[in-house]
């Protein structure tokens, strides 16, 4: 049990001490996660959560009927992968900014770029702006989406819809 406790620790301490992975209060925001499954690899550098998985770090939030998390070979965090029926992801990339949240049947959050891809019945919503299609990829630092009605992973053609509000 103490070593299965060490291994969590270890994979989960690149989560706590990596400021990308959220803005800065985030990451010194504890960790929480509710899974009815663990499957840890450290030496592989994979924890796999199943079962209405939810994982928050401060105003991060990340659900799924299954959670992938990646280190890279310095033992950080690299990726995210959730999955399921409407796997979602949210995060306040700037507390003077709108919450972003995203939606698809998978949902890839690359920790490094702070980008997020969404995958197959994809929506984005920040503020009152809002986007749907096939799949969607939005980079939180810079606001930058781009989208598509087709990509793999994508069932059929799903056009692209957008709602963008006035500024005020």
């Amino acid at each position: 049990m103490k070593r299965t406790s060490a291994l969590l620790l270890c994979l989960l301490l690149p989560l706590v001490s990596a400021p990308t992975l959220a803005q800065g209060r985030d990451a010194e925001a504890p960790i929480e996660v509710e899974a009815d499954q663990l499957d840890l690899d450290d030496r592989a550098g994979t924890a796999v959560y199943t079962g209405d998985v939810d994982i928050r770090q401060g105003s991060m939030r990340l659900t799924g009927d299954r959670v992938e998390i990646q280190r890279n070979a310095q033992g950080q965090l690299s990726r995210a992968i959730a999955t399921g029926e409407r796997a979602y992801l949210e995060q306040q990339p700037d507390p003077a900014e709108p919450v972003v949240r995203g939606w698809g049947r998978t949902v890839i959050y690359h920790v490094a770029e702070r980008r997020m891809e969404l995958i197959d019945r994809a929506e984005l919503h920040q503020g009152g702006d809002t986007f749907d299609g096939g799949y969607l990829e939005y980079f939180l630092d810079r606001r930058v989406v781009q989208a598509r009605s087709e990509g793999e992973g994508v069932e059929g053609r799903q056009r692209i819809r957008m709602t963008l509000q006035p500024e005020q």
